[in-house]
């Protein structure tokens, strides 16, 4: 008697953007199960809706499946090429399992909106062009946006594709609507996603011995993974030395990867590679609108591109040509998502090339002690650049003991004076305050009442401009100004403490006949903001340039002779034991910015903490011998990157249901395996309450990676299975950076 073989259905495993942490299940056809292509889109039921997945996996007739229910079955797949291909598919998938988020929302967050909403991957192949070159007689004179739609249609006489005509702001119903009227028709035409060729369009520099040795290094490791931390002061030359690997790179007919930490420094980054490439390079950020985007990222994903140039999602971009990966400024909190799906981009780059086979460069005049300890291992090539490039030297530091100065509005007069003394010489000034807002409380002169947040534990920052309220930095909580006290009624309200947009009024009042920029949020929301700011930059001639962590992240001012640090103290008092780590770093880049060109230097800071131990180590020795001395600190201490942490938080209207819960955890960790780890907590978070909800943590150190990670997913997966009190929300972030 023969053996029957049990025959399964055949299934497609399925991303969908819901909060699961495994892919759905989805019956198909024989013929469906054939045609059907891994890393391309479907349209699938989901409880009352319908969502757009993406194929992860197909499982065939033969393999077993324990059907507890009725599958469902797809609506439709999409006729397209794969837009995620195997390896991508990997590293999303390995990303998702590391960081403990849900596959299928991890995926699709990566993926442009429009194809995300079923919009056709070859939309941009969609063209119009006008039918008759006459005037219109079809529209109506009151019509003025369609006649002046058309008009740009006519400005390509051969037809253009939609995605040009809605970034010039004809929309797709205009279209429509003159394709009715018989004024313009729809045709379809073929993309060149061909790679681009690459030419010089301008020699390199000359290379001095410290950048030659590091090229030389890095270009032997092509084709092959190997990490460098490319480790240089401020203006030594680091972007040199990725140009001159690059150019060998695209020699190869690969693609680059860069990522930079701000969208605010991929103007100034992407001058410099045209200026030295004649290649196709792309930008991929969160300015870029809906169609830009997706055009970008579809010339990344064919290979047309030869560079790009993006911010930390740009990580998760398909790349088929990829051969290096470039991460500039490799310390920057930036790389870390702080919400939903917590990845940090510097951990997912390296995996990726170990992955893909190829280097990366992590670029720092201060390096992360993460990348600083991978060096210690023998894990990472760690490369040194000493000298500045060209004629520039170091700055000079100087520490303004604010309680021995005398001030004027939160200034010391010597560093009036010092300002004075450098505009008179047609040289530039950097002021640099961490603080935005005019000023960060509000207080009753007479009783001591201070304006707080009603809905978080935090002061209300004044704003005048563009209008005047006090504004919650956290919660985005706004109120009018009160002309009184709330509690005594008195009329003695005075601002506490300096903004950026106080120190502003206060440097035009000092030195009325020079131009201040102020470079903080509240000014840089225009498009062209940042292109007024580096225009002005590298024009000569006496300015000051006033701003936020905006201005230390990599700008590039030529004639900044002086820098100025109004209030570090903050960050030397913070509980938080990698705020000086935090506080080193953004010291020594805004110090950066000064004597770049052919001025030298000067760097000045106000501190109430003049004789800090940090502060000392750091300007008397500098950032290399602080960070030795503050590895070995953390090592006594068992601090990461020596032990590796995980951040439980819970967050709800009652404080007692997070500590409850948090208790519970655990309690409960021993049950999913014997890993050992030490907890700290449940504790308050250091904003205890933010936008009405109270917040605890629970931190979890492990001194194995692996073994960390080998427990955590059920522990993670039953907890967040457990019943909890109303509202309670528990989120979990690996690798945590920050406790806040």
């Amino acid at each position: 008697m023969t053996e029957t073989v049990p025959v399964y259905p055949y299934r497609l495993r399925i991303a969908l953007a819901v909060h699961i942490f495994d892919l759905l299940d989805y019956e198909v056809t024989a013929e469906q199960f054939n045609q059907a292509v891994v890393g391309t889109r479907v349209t699938v039921p989901f409880m009352n809706k319908q969502l757009i997945g993406i194929i992860v996996e197909k499982v065939d007739a033969c393999t077993p499946f324990a059907q507890k229910f009725k599958l469902k079955s797809i609506i439709k797949c999409f006729n397209e090429p794969a837009i995620l291909d195997e390896q991508c598919l990997g590293l999303l998938q390995w990303a998702a399992h590391y960081y403990q988020a849900p596959i299928g929302e991890v995926i699709l967050s990566t993926l442009p909106k429009m194809l995300k909403q079923g919009r056709p991957y070859h939309l941009l192949s969609y063209h119009w062009k006008a039918i008759s070159a006459q005037e219109p007689n079809q529209l109506p004179k009151a019509d003025s946006k369609l006649f002046h739609a058309l008009q740009k249609i006519k400005l390509h006489q051969q037809g253009t594709s939609e995605t040009i005509l809605n970034m010039s702001g004809v929309t797709t119903a205009q279209l429509k609507a003159l394709q009715k009227r018989g004024l313009v028709e729809h045709y379809q035409a073929p993309i060149d996603f061909s790679p681009s060729p690459m030419q010089l369009a301008q020699l390199p520099l000359d290379a001095n011995a410290e950048q030659d040795a590091a090229i030389k290094k890095i270009r032997k490791a092509l084709g092959k993974y190997q990490s460098f931390l490319l480790d240089g002061i401020t203006g030594s030359g680091k972007t040199e030395v990725y140009l001159q690997v690059m150019q060998t790179v695209l020699e190869k007919k690969q693609q680059v990867l860069v990522l930079v930490p701000e969208i605010g420094l991929t103007p100034q980054t992407i001058e410099r590679f045209k200026a030295r490439f004649h290649t196709h390079i792309v930008l991929l950020h969160s300015g870029l609108n809906d169609t830009q985007r997706l055009q970008a990222w579809q010339q990344a994903q064919t290979g047309k591109a030869s560079i790009i140039l993006g911010t930390r999602l740009a990580i998760f971009c398909p790349l088929p040509r990829l051969g290096l990966i470039v991460l500039d400024e490799e310390h920057d909190m930036s790389y870390k998502q702080q919400d939903m799906f917590r990845y940090h981009a510097r951990d997912v780059a390296l995996y990726r090339a170990f992955k893909q086979q190829c280097p990366i460069i992590l670029g720092s005049a201060t390096p992360s002690f993460e990348s600083l300890h991978l060096v210690q291992q023998g894990k990472m090539t760690h490369l040194q650049l000493k000298q500045r490039a060209g004629t520039a030297k170091p700055p000079h530091f100087k520490l303004l003991d604010l309680k021995l100065e005398k001030k004027q509005d939160g200034l010391a007069y010597s560093l009036i004076q010092a300002i004075r003394d450098a505009l008179q010489k047609e040289q530039q000034v950097l002021v640099f305050i961490n603080r935005r807002g005019y000023a960060p409380v509000l207080m009753c002169g007479s009783c001591g009442w201070q304006a707080d947040c009603p809905h978080c534990d935090a002061h209300l920052t004044i704003h005048y401009h563009p209008r005047t309220q006090l504004q919650c930095h956290h919660c985005g909580y706004l109120q009018s100004l009160p002309t009184g006290c709330s509690a005594c009624n008195s009329n003695e309200l005075k601002p506490i403490g300096n903004g950026t947009a106080r120190i502003e009024e206060t440097l035009q009042a000092l030195f009325p006949d020079t131009p201040v920029l102020r470079v903080d949020r509240d000014t840089t929301t225009r498009t062209d903001s940042w292109q007024k700011v580096y225009q002005r930059a590298h024009h000569s001639g006496a300015a000051i340039f006033l701003g936020t962590q905006m201005l230390a992240k990599g700008h590039h001012f030529p004639y900044v002779s002086l820098v100025t640090i109004l209030d570090i103290d903050a960050g030397l008092l913070s509980a938080d034991f990698r705020a000086p780590e935090r506080t080193a770093q953004l010291i020594m880049q805004v110090a950066g910015r000064a004597g770049r060109g052919q001025v030298a230097g000067q760097v000045l800071l106000q501190s109430l903490r003049p004789d800090h131990p940090l502060l000392q180590t750091l300007i008397q020795q500098g950032y290399a011998a602080f960070a030795q001395q503050s590895l070995v600190e953390r090592q006594i201490a068992q601090q990461p990157p020596y032990r590796y942490a995980a951040l439980l938080r819970a967050e709800s209207k009652n404080d007692l249901y997070n500590l409850e819960f948090l208790n519970m955890a655990a309690q409960n960790w021993q049950n999913f395996g014997d890993t050992a780890v030490e907890f700290w907590g449940a504790v308050h978070a250091p904003m205890p309450r933010k936008a009405d909800f109270y917040r605890t943590h629970l931190v979890l150190f492990c001194a194995s990676r692996a073994a960390l990670q080998q427990q955590i997913p059920a522990w993670w997966q039953w907890l967040f299975k457990q019943p909890r009190k109303f509202e309670l929300r528990i989120t979990i972030d690996i690798d945590a950076q920050e406790l806040n």
